[in-house]
């Protein structure tokens, strides 16, 4: 074991897959060389060379269609998008070049591709470095997407994405890179794709998040748990497939739940979520299943971001208003 932050656990993931399958690429701007915006790909070039860790031009379209020609040949690119604002120019190859590769050709292609991308808020960055657009790809059939909120997890997703015969979404929250250490086995492993996480257990409210927003539930549970009120907290860690069975088992037990989202309100996996528990799980219900989200509006500006953002109080605040329903 080693102690990692969730910036070197993702790098070890990289490292892990590029010894074990001389198929895994790693590309992006400024991945080689200067290792990354944040160096999440740091040492990668000088030790598996810049035909297997190497720079693009600051061409989204272009990183994304590369990874679709490379992927249908029978390499496993790892393609980085610097911010997760600029994918709007990657969308019709991610959309709809990689996702639909194996449908569109009947099985005989596929597009093992893993998207990576930061995302996510109070850092007080520039436009379009923070937004949290999984929304829009969770509609997209054919694709996965992953968020983890944790660095073993990160790792042993990573794996697990770069592994899968088609293509993965993996974004990582910029506040969660350097926020803490946790032991992170140097070795491979894997942390399956489309399973949920208990990572509080609880029986008076379900509290669904993901991302940075595990930890502002968490935090929110430890507050509610001084009144008395035992939340249980899940971290979805994949959105795309949902792990609805947990969610829905956790529901049969507290019979009240709320979802957290950093993204704005409308549509959106919040919306997606409360959709299938309504399906499946209503009559065990005893309030409407609340959100705690951003607002409708486009992301602020960096000066009043910490008021944009979904908080411990307003997630205290919801759990409440199930409560009392």
């Amino acid at each position: 074991m080693a102690q990692m932050n969730m910036k070197e656990a993702i790098r070890d993931a990289m490292r892990v897959e590029l010894k074990r399958d001389p198929n895994v690429l790693v590309f992006g701007e400024d991945v080689g060389h200067v290792g990354g915006v944040f160096r999440a790909t740091e040492g990668l070039q000088k030790e598996f060379g810049d035909e297997r860790v190497f720079d693009t031009p600051l061409a989204e379209s272009a990183i994304g269609g590369m990874a679709v020609g490379l992927g249908i040949q029978g390499f496993r690119p790892i393609a980085e998008i610097q911010f997760v604002g600029f994918i709007y120019e990657a969308l019709d190859q991610i959309c709809v070049q990689a996702a639909r590769m194996r449908y569109r050709s009947g099985g005989r292609y596929n597009a093992p591709i893993v998207f990576r991308t930061p995302f996510g808020g109070g850092v007080k960055a520039a436009e379009l470095h923070t937004d949290s657009l999984e929304g829009l790809l969770v509609q997209t059939p054919g694709i996965k997407v992953v968020i983890p909120s944790n660095p073993y997890d990160a790792k042993g997703l990573l794996i697990s994405a770069i592994r899968d015969n088609d293509p993965v979404f993996f974004m990582e929250h910029l506040n969660l890179y350097h926020a803490y250490r946790e032991e992170v086995p140097e070795e491979d492993y894997t942390v399956p794709l489309g399973e949920a996480k208990i990572v509080r257990e609880g029986k008076d409210v379900t509290i669904i998040a993901y991302g940075l927003m595990v930890h502002t539930a968490m935090k929110a549970a430890a507050e509610l748990e001084k009144e008395g009120i035992q939340a249980e907290v899940i971290d979805l860690r994949t959105l795309i497939p949902l792990d609805i069975d947990t969610i829905v088992a956790s529901i049969k037990k507290t019979n009240r739940a709320i979802i957290v989202q950093e993204a704005q309100k409308t549509s959106g996996v919040a919306a997606e979520v409360i959709a299938q528990i309504n399906e499946k799980a209503i009559l065990h219900l005893e309030a409407p299943v609340l959100r705690v989200t951003g607002p409708d509006t486009v992301y602020p500006f960096a000066q009043i971001e910490d008021t944009w953002l979904p908080t411990p109080a307003r997630i205290v605040a919801g759990v409440k208003k199930v409560l009392d329903f």
